[in-house]
């Protein structure tokens, strides 16, 4: 168990009506390669990575760090969403003059793609970030080309704060710290 400030990390699973994010593992580590891989998944994320590369690198229990949950449905995993990793206060995009805020991420398998699974974990975990660090923002940064990921955020009540052009793409920045959007 690692301790975040007053954040206990792994906290229990959570549960929503269709799914439960859980730490990581042995048994997710084909799916962290497949999103990894994906063309799909990586589009709007930098490409996908080497299949035999990531077959490579990837340890026996990936992404146990920190705010990654593993998303699973029937007990397979179909995604990952991370919520603790603080914004680099040398990249552009920021709430707060000290920079640092949490930062929404989040990637599935383009398999469950338009089931509303997505929207459900990131709520879920939005949830459990206001109950674990009151009033504390959570930024998303995603490109304005990525329709699906804007939609999302706009779903989940992320507010625009700016547009600017990182990685060779305009990106949209938005905050959420109104607590959660859905009950």
């Amino acid at each position: 168990m690692t301790e975040l400030g007053p954040v206990v990390w792994p906290p229990a699973p959570i549960r929503t009506k269709r799914l439960v994010l859980r730490e990581s593992e042995a048994r997710d580590r084909a799916a962290f390669i497949e999103l990894f891989a994906s063309a799909e998944v990586r589009a709007h994320l930098g490409g996908p990575r080497p299949r035999d590369e990531l077959e490579r690198a990837v340890p026996e229990v990936p992404g146990q760090r920190p705010g990654l949950f593993v998303v699973t449905l029937d007990e397979a995993m179909i995604g990952v969403v991370t919520l603790l990793d603080r914004r680099d206060a040398e990249r552009p995009g920021h709430v707060r003059p000290e920079a640092g805020e949490a930062e929404l991420g989040y990637m599935f398998l383009p398999t469950v793609w338009g089931c509303g699974y997505a929207a459900e974990a990131c709520a879920a975990a939005l949830d459990w970030f206001a109950d674990a660090l009151p009033g504390e923002p959570v930024v998303l940064c995603t490109q304005t080309a990525n329709n699906r990921s804007m939609s999302l955020a706009a779903k989940l009540g992320f507010v625009e704060v700016e547009r600017f052009e990182e990685w060779g793409a305009e990106q949209w920045f938005g905050v959420w710290s109104t607590g959660p959007p859905f009950g």
